[in-house]
């Protein structure tokens, strides 16, 4: 049984790729799960993996007992561009209507992912551990000005700290650095380094390899 009638729910240990592709219309690509990765799908939902891998429940060592879980709601979509690489723990929920957009890079262990309008995440990006993301505050502040949702954006070449909150509206510049454990609410610019509750310039102009 699935999130909702309309969303059914298999287990996935070590299906087959071909059903894979059929069951969500991917048309390029492969989609690799390891352990138990548990998807939720909508009939109306589309993966598309345009080139090499997706991987989740991605594991560090054979002892982790962690599952994943992702979860596509109606017309619900997923894009991944390249490889990318999701690890174990992550909870993936792309809400009606919502577009998550994958460049190639990887997520460490226990992803928190909510998309309720879009998120993109760009190319050869590191995300750390424990890492939230979310693009709607899911509740209205009763004021003329709030905004429920926005979108987020984070560019190409960026490196996530663990323990990082990343809230609706935002969006990361190419070659940014967000510090460990920070709160990101407002824009980063490219090449700078950013940290701290909410989180502000450190030091710029940066690089990482």
């Amino acid at each position: 049984m699935g999130i909702k009638k309309s969303i059914s729910t298999i287990l996935i240990t070590l299906m087959g790729v071909k059903f894979m592709l059929k069951l969500f219309n991917i048309l390029d690509g492969k989609l690799i799960t390891n352990g138990k990765t548990k998807i939720g799908f909508a009939r109306t939902s589309n993966i598309t993996i345009k080139k090499n891998n997706l991987e989740l429940n991605k594991k560090w060592n054979q002892f982790d007992p962690a599952d994943s879980l992702l979860v596509l709601k109606n017309n619900g979509r997923l894009i991944v561009e390249d490889n990318f690489q999701i690890y174990s723990g992550a909870r993936i929920y792309i809400n009606d209507n919502a577009i998550l957009s994958l460049g190639s890079g990887y997520i460490n262990c226990n992803l928190q992912l909510s998309c309720y309008e879009s998120i993109q995440i760009g190319k050869n990006v590191a995300i750390g551990e424990n890492v939230v993301i979310r693009d709607s505050d899911n509740h209205k502040i009763l004021s003329d000005d709030h905004k429920v949702t926005e979108p987020i954006k984070i560019g190409d070449h960026v490196w996530i700290g663990m323990n990082t909150i990343i809230l609706k509206g935002v969006k990361i510049g190419d070659g940014a650095i967000i510090a460990a454990g920070s709160l990101v609410n407002k824009d980063v610019p490219p090449f700078s380094l950013f940290g701290g509750i909410p989180a502000k310039l450190l030091k710029s102009p940066v690089d990482w390899v």
